[in-house]
């Protein structure tokens, strides 16, 4: 990434720009949590931050960027019970609404009234679409053909017209700023929803097929954090001790809070855990010991424990919830250590 000079960061004191304006400047895409470290560095050396917060606003959210001053708030004294993954606070989603999704804003393809029926049709199986909407100026919508609707004129014996194949009553059509799950018994029934921007004009369509997509590309990760979590925690809950577990916790925790119970770990302690190379010599030479308790010596430790620090690295990712998918070789990463952990719990 390429960060912009103090002075330049300056100079948009006061200044409102899109979110993806600002990553602009950084020459980054994605809110990755190193990005993110980086960006709030640059900015507080400039004295300044962002309202709302850029780490956690909707993706087509703009921020203001303001002095560090306008925003100081006192913090309570952080507890070292409660150890913090390296995960920006609020780092959850607070509500998803329908224009946060790409295609609900990036234009559609329709016809315009009066148009050849042929027109409609071609344009549905080029483009592999199942409707197209009928729109003049992008603004008044007439109705949206379908192929459940061309195959209900066929079966009335209507003539071959546009006017004729469209749909016209209870047309899904949803402002941008409605929240998405209110919205998907309608795209569930009929498959899409068209949307409106705050302009007025029909901005783009989300169909029933993007939401399945994109609830594959962004929920199997999480499914796939949390077998690896549930797998590492019976395979290390079997193996070592209360003691090899305690010994993680008084790096983080209050005496009362040591439990030695593995399921009271942080996914960061399981690399503890069992990291040879760890600065802490006694952390280290402990995790010899607990490598060895856990009875695989075929198993490269190794490349085991550089991979562990990978599914923790992505799992960190996955929190900022980025519009991008997960790279392949994340995905392969998540998926290949679910299933040598798979083997090991066998």
């Amino acid at each position: 990434m390429k960060k912009p000079t103090t002075a330049e960061l300056i100079a948009l004191k006061g200044a409102e720009l899109a979110l993806s304006e600002l990553l602009a400047l950084y020459e980054v895409r994605v809110r990755q949590t190193g990005v993110i470290r980086e960006m709030n560095e640059s900015l507080a050396a400039a004295g300044l931050t962002t309202l709302p917060d850029f780490s956690t606003c909707p993706t087509l959210a703009r921020v203001r960027l303001v002095p560090v001053a306008a925003t100081t708030t006192v913090t309570p004294e952080e507890d070292p019970a409660v150890p913090a993954e390296p995960l920006p606070p609020g780092a959850l989603p607070q509500r998803l609404l329908l224009g946060d999704l790409p295609s609900a804003v990036v234009g559609l393809q329709c016809v315009p009234p009066g148009a050849e029926l042929s027109q409609a049709t071609y344009l549905m199986r080029y483009e592999g679409y199942n409707q197209i909407p009928v729109v003049s100026n992008m603004t008044e919508l007439h109705g949206v053909v379908t192929w459940k609707s061309i195959a209900l004129m066929y079966e009335s014996g209507w003539e071959e017209t546009l006017e004729n194949a469209m749909q016209r009553e209870s047309l899904p059509v949803f402002d941008s700023r409605e929240d998405l799950f209110s919205c998907l018994p309608m795209l569930v029934d009929q498959g899409y929803v068209l949307v409106r921007g705050h302009d007025g004009r029909i901005s783009g369509i989300v169909t029933y097929q993007e939401i399945v997509r994109r609830f594959q590309n962004t929920a199997r990760p999480f499914f796939l954090l949390g077998e690896i979590e549930s797998l590492l925690r019976r395979w290390l809950g079997a193996r070592l001790d209360a003691e090899a577990v305690i010994a993680v916790q008084a790096t983080n925790r209050r005496q009362e809070h040591r439990t030695g119970r593995v399921e009271d770990l942080m996914f960061g302690d399981y690399v503890m855990l069992l990291d040879g190379q760890q600065r802490r010599t006694a952390l280290a030479q402990r995790a010899d010991a607990n490598w060895a308790a856990l009875g695989r010596p075929a198993l490269d430790r190794g490349q085991f424990v550089h991979h562990l620090q990978r599914v923790q690295a992505i799992r960190n990712r996955i929190a900022h919830f980025d519009d991008d998918p997960l790279p392949p070789e994340d995905m392969r990463d998540l998926t290949s250590f679910a299933r040598q952990l798979r083997d090991c719990v066998r």
